[in-house]
């Protein structure tokens, strides 16, 4: 699929991942890249198109639906990251859900008869390194492994339209998502540079970093071995 020429929507591209793949739309061609935020006032690239958009209120979804009925690509950025244990506070669970998985899917459901009535058009959905394996990342772990999930069953729903459904795992990157965390970090360009390399391939799915390659690789392998460092050993 060629980005030159396309119109673009990319959910919670005020800042961090969204913001680079917005701009990265535009330096690949794209003829106008909504960016979708809950506060249009945050979007200051006057390139951009602002669109109102929360992915956890239906009418706002299906506002923005109205509104951009020329996408072609629809980026599904928005995303919640926190340090939660899955069998930690409920609220807090249901909440990275809804944002991380609910909404991926009512903003896809919301513009897929756009996109099918577009011509030769594209999901993109950001997922994680954490999709493939939990570490400590518990609930955002299990909410990205959802999506995951939701991204190849969208693929296989929306395939005879044919509309490409990609999926997108990265390691840490260096945005305030990850402000907490001391080691190496991606830069949010070099996600949104592969990304865009992925569109244009018609690629399924884009592994970022060797980190992705590895730990998709690391499935077929032992379950203790994709474990290792964070698994106790167990006493025989």
């Amino acid at each position: 699929m060629q980005i030159k020429g396309s119109v673009a929507l990319v959910t919670g591209a005020n800042r961090g991942i969204g913001k680079a793949f917005a701009r990265a739309l535009f330096d690949h061609g794209a003829a106008k890249v909504y960016a979708g935020a809950r506060d249009v006032t945050s979007i200051t690239d006057p390139r951009l198109t602002p669109i109102q958009l929360d992915v956890t209120d239906p009418a706002s979804i299906a506002k923005a639906a109205e509104i951009a009925t020329d996408v072609t690509i629809l980026v599904n950025n928005a995303g919640i990251g926190a340090l939660e244990n899955l069998l930690g506070d409920e609220h807090n669970l249901r909440d990275i859900f809804e944002v991380n998985f609910f909404g991926l899917v009512a903003v896809t459901k919301a513009f897929a008869p756009a996109l099918k009535a577009n011509g030769r058009t594209a999901v993109v959905n950001m997922l994680s390194d954490a999709s493939f394996r939990q570490s400590r990342l518990g609930a955002y772990a299990v909410s990205k492994a959802a999506a995951w999930a939701a991204t190849n069953a969208t693929r296989v729903e929306l395939a005879p339209e044919g509309i490409l459904v990609q999926g997108v795992h990265v390691g840490f990157v260096d945005t305030d998502l990850t402000s907490w965390v001391d080691g190496d970090k991606l830069a949010a360009s070099v996600v949104a540079d592969k990304t865009m390399a992925g569109i244009e391939a018609d690629a399924l799915e884009v592994l970022v970093a060797d980190s992705s390659v590895q730990l998709k690789a690391g499935l077929s392998g032992s379950i203790e071995d994709l474990y290792d460092g964070f698994l106790p050993p167990r006493s025989n």
